[in-house]
């Protein structure tokens, strides 16, 4: 290891053990690599003002924040809620099964994970602790494992901030996710019904076949936004990135015109809001771009990739050895930093051995969802306690069986590619 690369590692740990905030830490870090190899500091200017304005893509992160936001501010989780209850509710177990309902309705607007516990799992939980034979740690674990269909569903930030680090087609990533996600929701409902039929959960009451007309109105609206977002994307009437805004205006007219849920004073906050959230994300952006900048002029990608041809590693040895990789830095690295740091580390040797990228895109976001649910990071343990009070412990004894699940699916689409690929390659979206 060289003065410069041993200087920004040295940086960069005692910038984690100091708990400095990761976006600062990373621009610290490659700030002192500079120093260290005696080049000019005006670098960082450029690495960080070419990598933010250069990419079209990086549009649509603020504009998902922004709509996610918009729909959690105003009623549409709780009208989602409700026509979800229509659909599920009579089965055993049947608010967690709406609470899954629920995700895979929201993560076609947000794309992100964190929204969907925030909003949607804060109304379902509060509903599934009014009856007895929902645990507090169930509760969280249902909500908490269902927030994990939000970056795998289309639209997702996760797979934009891919797109950005690989080159590969927002399109073709947003496809990939529609199976694995679409699997997922029913494999979590198999296990809820599972979890429901061991326990003897009593089955909900149905919702009065007099009331279905009023709440399929009143949840209209919102569930058009999926349609609206991937229609508009794949007859062509609008990018990906385009789609953002139109989901961001779309939530803006719903929350501020058509419910009336917002005033002005919500949606100031919700504004504030989504600008502190899209500062995190450019921040640490901005380091990302320095970090990247000092590994590949150390050469770290090539050698990365050159160790993987020696160890003459084939398709599925590698995939399983980055699944391995990431669940474990999972447990203690934010998602932005697994993606922006550490994947393009691994996209050359992922490129020599043939491994398409919209299927190690997938597989690497689902591996980050996972890392997302699991201790000691486990932001969505730790964003669901935050608003609900629930424990970390009760929620992770309850969430085991979703964890394996989640674990069994990884293996499968690591094995059977085309469990992502096909339905990009269907609509036309060729291999890589």
């Amino acid at each position: 290891m060289s003065f410069g690369m041993g200087t920004l590692v040295g940086v960069l740990v005692v910038a984690v053990l100091l708990r400095m905030p990761i976006g600062f830490g990373m621009l610290a870090a490659g700030i002192a690599y500079l120093v260290a190899t005696h080049q000019d500091l005006g670098l960082v200017a450029e690495q960080v003002s070419n990598g933010l304005y250069n990419s079209y893509v990086l549009l649509a992160v603020p504009l998902f924040v922004f709509a996610a936001n918009l729909m959690n501010a105003g009623t549409v989780s709780e009208r989602i809620f409700d026509f979800c209850r229509i659909l599920v509710g009579p089965m055993r177990g049947g608010l967690a099964q709406v609470d899954i309902l629920v995700s895979v309705i929201f993560s076609g607007m947000s794309g992100s994970a964190i929204a969907d516990a925030a909003g949607p799992g804060l109304v379902t939980i509060r509903q599934m602790l009014k009856k007895p034979e929902y645990s507090r740690g169930f509760a969280g674990a249902v909500v908490v494992a269902s927030a994990t269909l939000g970056p795998i569903i289309p639209p997702s930030i996760p797979m934009v901030i891919y797109a950005l680090v690989s080159g590969t087609s927002v399109g073709a990533l947003f496809l990939g996710g529609v199976v694995p996600g679409f699997l997922m929701a029913a494999l979590m409902m198999l296990v809820v019904h599972w979890i429901a039929v061991r326990r003897n959960m009593p089955r909900e009451a149905p919702v009065p076949r007099s009331e279905w007309a009023a709440l399929a109105f009143r949840g209209a609206l919102p569930l058009s936004m999926p349609i609206v977002l991937l229609g508009g994307i794949y007859s062509g009437a609008f990018t990906p990135t385009e789609a953002a805004a139109v989901a961001a205006l779309h939530a803006l007219i719903l929350s501020t015109v058509v419910f009336r849920a917002l005033n002005w004073r919500g949606f100031w906050a919700v504004v504030l809001e989504s600008a502190r959230g899209s500062a995190v994300i450019t921040l640490i952006l901005a380091g990302s771009f320095m970090l990247n900048y000092a590994l590949t002029a150390e050469g770290v990608p090539q050698s990365m990739a050159q160790w993987v041809s020696g160890m003459q590693l084939s398709q599925i040895q590698f995939l399983l050895l980055v699944n391995l990789l990431f669940l474990v830095l999972g447990c203690f690295l934010d998602v932005s930093v697994l993606l922006l740091v550490f994947v393009p580390m691994l996209l050359p040797a992922a490129t020599l051995l043939g491994v398409d990228l919209v299927h190690f895109g997938v597989l690497v976001v689902l591996n980050m969802m996972i890392g997302l649910i699991h201790p000691p990071f486990g932001m969505l343990l730790f964003v669901t306690k935050a608003l609900t009070g629930i424990p970390i412990g009760e929620m992770m004894r309850e969430g085991w069986p979703f964890l394996l699940m989640l674990l069994a699916l990884l293996l499968a689409m690591t094995f059977f590619p085309q469990i992502v690929l096909w339905l990009p390659q269907t609509m036309g979206y060729g291999g890589r």
